[in-house]
């Protein structure tokens, strides 16, 4: 039987799923690397690296296929980032990565951008973003960019080393409207911001749908048509089927999704406005301090993760009165900014480490209740989980109680790498729909005590 492939460039890994055109997962591969950081702030990785990752992955799973046909495969991407290529797609550099912070005076000249111009990009401004990390390069390296023929996203230019002979000069809707240099309400290249960039537009690549088939792959067993892909954020929303109310995604990072909201233009907005993988946009509140932060709570305290979860039965709701703030790394700006710290505070003499512990949790869950208050959703409606953070039952009902709405837990596994393989399948004339795991929904239990704790963290940490 057929199958479809989709590939997701993370930061630090690529996955590679197989599904079948009933959306099973018949296969999947993982290949990680570092990310490169020759200076302090500075976040790049050579392309190459990412290629032999691709090459690692489909070598594994073309094991496991055995002679089973592939009909397309599909690309995800992290988002944001610099890429610059030569007319063939090779890269002239290391790509330059979305938590790049080299960037950060060039920001400037975004805030100087006359009103109109500044609200039709409708996102908030961050160094790591394609225009910024563009207009360093206009300053640092000059001679870089008179040899660059395209600048790529990081999807596209792997996508580009399968396709020689094939124009690279392509990426879709969801990972442009990233960049800051994206109309968002006119859903076109900003002119404005391409020249606060201090760039050639026509550097910009063409904008395509992402289920569009722009070459064929040789790989092994055969051509395999390639599609455009899409950013990972928006494919992981259509692999979980989410169509109306609010999706967290709960990892390292958490990523609060709106589906369905209408562009408009916005000059200091506290949320993203992203085109998803099809026709429509969301909003988008992220906070990238979640599962790191868990992560590093265990560690300090000497806890696994059934350690850290249990501590949501041996201590009571409020964590004896502590406060956790999880902004270990700070944070883009809403809920915290980038100069925030994390630790707790209200310690006694009575502390357990099983507070500290609920604190860390109690600490992660009314961030995101912060940050779902900016995307501001009708109250009471429901919320989809996904991600591994959210996967334990504790988690889950704690993420009930702090948001005070029903919340229900979906899985699909290697959900943007699947999503990726929508698009893939919707190229070739299959439709193909992941399988997912439902489990029942959980209501909230202790709305009111959580409430309380709620306001109290507020008190301490967002002062």
């Amino acid at each position: 039987m057929t199958v479809v492939l989709g590939a997701d460039l993370g930061t630090s890994g690529l996955k590679l799923a197989a599904l079948d055109p009933d959306g099973s997962l018949v296969a999947d591969s993982e290949a990680s690397y570092p990310v490169d950081r020759p200076q302090p702030g500075w976040a790049q990785t050579d392309v190459a690296v990412w290629r032999r990752a691709l090459d690692d992955a489909l070598a594994a799973v073309r094991e496991r296929l055995g002679d089973r046909p592939v009909a397309a495969l599909g690309f995800s991407g992290q988002m944001h980032g610099a890429v610059l290529v030569d007319e063939a797609g090779a890269a002239l550099a290391p790509a330059l990565l979305w938590p790049d912070q080299r960037a950060v005076a060039e920001v400037g000249r975004w805030r100087e951008l006359p009103g109109p111009e500044r609200a039709a990009l409708a996102n908030p401004l961050a160094a790591g973003m394609t225009g910024p990390l563009l207009a360093w390069l206009t300053v640092h390296r000059p001679e870089l960019l008179a040899r660059t023929a395209t600048v790529l996203l990081p999807k596209d230019a792997v996508r580009a080393t399968l396709l020689p002979g094939v124009d690279p000069a392509v990426t879709d809707r969801s990972d442009a409207s990233a960049t800051l240099l994206w109309d968002v309400p006119g859903n076109r290249w900003s002119a404005a911001a391409t020249a606060a960039a201090g760039i050639d537009p026509g550097l910009l690549p063409a904008v395509l749908p992402g289920d569009t088939v722009v070459g064929a792959a040789e790989l092994p067993g055969g051509a395999v048509p390639v599609v455009v892909g899409g950013a990972d954020t928006p494919l992981a929303l259509l692999a979980a089927g989410a169509r109306g109310g609010v999706q967290v995604n709960l990892g390292s990072g958490a990523q609060l999704l709106r589906p369905g909201v209408r562009p408009a233009p916005a000059a200091d907005p506290l949320v993203h406005c992203y085109a998803d993988a099809e026709a429509g946009w969301y909003a988008m509140a992220a906070l990238q301090n979640a599962g790191t932060a868990w992560g590093w709570v265990q560690g300090v305290l000497g806890l696994d993760w059934a350690g850290l979860a249990g501590s949501l039965s041996t201590s009571a709701p409020g964590a004896g009165g502590v406060v956790f703030a999880p902004f270990l790394t700070g944070e883009r700006g809403g809920v915290a900014g980038p100069d925030a710290r994390g630790g707790w505070s209200g310690l006694s003499a009575d502390t357990t480490r099983a507070d500290l512990a609920r604190a860390a949790l109690e600490g992660v869950a009314c961030a995101i209740a912060a940050g779902l208050d900016l995307l501001a959703p009708p109250a009471g409606e429901p919320v989809v989980l996904t991600g591994g953070g959210a996967r334990e039952p504790g988690v889950q009902q704690l993420l009930a109680d702090v948001l005070d709405r029903p919340v229900q837990y979906v899985q699909v596994r290697s959900a943007s790498a699947a999503g990726a393989a929508v698009l893939a399948a919707r190229g070739v004339g299959l439709e193909l729909a992941p399988r997912r795991a439902t489990e029942p929904v959980v209501d909230p239990g202790r709305a009111a005590a959580m409430a309380a704790v709620r306001e109290r963290w507020v008190g301490a940490v967002q002062r």
